[in-house]
């Protein structure tokens, strides 16, 4: 049997972890070995996300599988039948990560209906011609899907960061035995490239990482000049998984023994999480001075994981 786990803004991290099962780290730690606690963008000047300019969940699942030491299939195709072959043969050896789905299709969820582009992930359990059996995060233990509904949901026609739909991942196998603090420790030289401006990402013009990106997000709040879908999202989504993946990575690193770094996490977990209520109150001048103190010390965090990689070298690896 496979344990229900759930949380929507996890959702990529809770489904791995439930397709992984007995031994998987926590979706908490699994979230900071993807990499999306270690910046903020600003995609195309418009879209604040916090998680760092260029990375999105297929970068973060495949990091984090590796570092682990497993291995998986992954696969991706525009014929709808085709993706239903795979996905049963997937499920006749085990639970299947299938996403990104776009959310609002998936229509056992109140209020969905139509194609939002929002992201989403699940783990598929079982899968016949009539219908998908699946443990969805986002409160939704054992939910059913007409096929030809899922499979709808499943092309994910509006999410920007793919180029194929029906993306699958399936097959899991433990190559090498890999402790989670050996994963930390190797996942730390990658937080700290994404802390960086990456120059081997494609990105949409105008799109502005970490302090640039913050402050132009201050300024287009300042101005009144953020569309009431972005803030909407912002209000629903952005703080809150942002200031989650701050307060796990903080307890991710001070467990590893880097407390220096902790601390720097757990401060800007504490700056952005108190954003939710004058955000959502609509205290526009607490949310601009907010961002603007969290705004240098993505920097910050930069500069002290430069020094805990100096300092610690292949000996932190043992902890």
């Amino acid at each position: 049997m496979t344990s229900y786990i759930g949380s929507a803004p996890y959702c990529f991290s809770n489904s791995l972890c439930m397709v992984l099962g007995e031994g998987a780290p926590p979706p908490a730690f699994l979230e900071v070995l993807t990499g999306s606690p270690f910046g903020f963008q600003l995609i195309a000047g418009e879209v604040p996300l916090f998680d760092p300019l260029g990375w999105d969940p297929e970068i973060g699942l495949d990091t984090a599988i590796e570092l682990l030491g497993y291995t998986c299939e992954r696969s991706e195709c525009d014929d709808a039948d085709a993706a239903l072959a795979r996905l049963e043969a997937a499920v006749e050896e085990g639970p299947a990560l299938a996403g990104p789905l776009d959310m609002g299709l998936l229509l056992h969820q109140p209020g969905s209906g139509s194609a939002t582009g929002a992201d989403h992930y699940v783990a598929v359990l079982a899968v016949d011609e009539d219908t998908v059996v699946f443990h969805d995060p986002h409160g939704h233990p054992y939910a059913t899907l007409p096929t030809a509904v899922f499979l709808e949901a499943w092309r994910a026609e509006k999410v920007a960061y793919i180029d194929q739909p029906h993306v699958l991942r399936s097959a899991f196998a433990r190559r090498r035995e890999v402790s989670p603090g050996e994963a930390l420790h190797a996942s730390l030289p990658g937080a700290l490239a994404w802390l960086g401006i990456r120059e081997d990402r494609e990105l949409p013009s105008g799109s502005l990482g970490n302090a640039q990106g913050l402050e132009r997000l201050a300024e287009k709040i300042a101005a009144g000049d953020l569309p009431s879908d972005t803030r909407e999202t912002t209000e629903t989504f952005s703080v809150r998984v942002g200031a989650r993946r701050l307060s796990d990575a903080s307890a991710a690193l001070a467990g590893a023994g880097h407390h220096e770094a902790a601390g720097l996490l757990h401060a800007q977990a504490m700056l952005l999480g108190g954003l939710q209520y004058p955000l959502v109150t609509g205290d526009d001048a607490t949310v601009v001075s907010g961002l603007r103190r969290l705004a240098p010390t993505y920097d910050e965090l930069r500069e002290t994981l430069t020094r805990t990689l100096t300092a610690d070298g292949p000996a932190a690896a043992d902890r």
